[in-house]
């Protein structure tokens, strides 16, 4: 296969970076749209009297999902 001219890499290189920003606007807006929800919930939760601060709190003592999976898998 020929190689590319420098001008042909420029472009590609080009291309690249012209998809990739604007592929990461996508992610921003995706981002900003989840947080705009998840906040959404919160509000209601508190709204109907449920502590978020205990919940929280509360998930943390949990073991996480990759411990416990772990735990499944060595159990015969």
């Amino acid at each position: 296969m020929p190689e590319q001219t420098k001008e042909e890499q420029i472009g590609f290189h080009k291309g690249a970076l012209s998809t990739l920003i604007k592929e990461r606007a996508e992610l921003v807006r995706l981002v900003a749209i989840v947080e705009q929800l998840i906040q959404a919930h919160l509000k209601a939760l508190k709204d109907l009297g449920v502590d978020i601060e205990a919940e929280i709190k509360k998930a943390k003592e949990k073991k996480p999902i990759e411990d416990v999976l772990k735990e499944a898998e060595r159990k015969p």
